[in-house]
């Protein structure tokens, strides 16, 4: 393995490739079904046209625990985890990047988000994600009233 691809490796940045350099043909993104953010990104990665194509699991669900079965299934209803089709493990900001990078469209930015100077973006907008995420659950950890699908927007009045 080069030392560059050992970085990328190490560092979970988002240039999928396996330590022979075999690039990824395919990725499974574990969503977290429960969380209206979580089910709209979903809905849209499947709108988007893909170059690799993406399986989308619900996390935590009895598909991925058979997929999956060494994974740590409580971590990925925590945090995104995208699983490359030759065992690579992508979490946090490094999973919004691979995720981009499949996409036609967006693999431009996913370069860009994984270099130094676009990490801090990628990792900005995991972060706001997951407090999205914490505020969509409200005060006691719940889901929140999302009953008919709609989840009102966190601070707003009812």
């Amino acid at each position: 393995m080069t030392t560059t691809a050992a970085h990328r490796e190490a560092h979970g940045a988002a240039r999928p490739e396996t330590r022979r350099g075999t690039p990824v043909r395919r990725l499974t993104v574990l969503y977290d079904a429960a969380c209206p953010l979580c089910v709209h990104l979903r809905h849209w990665l499947l709108r988007q046209r893909q170059l690799v194509p993406l399986d989308l699991v619900p996390a935590g669900s009895q598909r991925a625990a058979e997929l999956f079965p060494d994974l740590d299934h409580a971590a990925t209803l925590r945090e995104i985890t995208v699983i490359g089709d030759r065992g690579q493990v992508y979490t946090a900001s490094a999973a919004w990047i691979v995720c981009l990078w499949a996409l036609a469209e967006h693999r431009p930015r996913a370069h860009w988000l994984a270099t130094p100077a676009g990490q801090p973006l990628a990792r900005a907008a995991v972060l706001a994600a997951s407090k999205w995420r914490e505020a969509l659950k409200g005060p006691g950890g719940g889901d929140g009233d999302c009953s008919d699908g709609h989840c009102e927007v966190p601070g707003t009045p009812g």
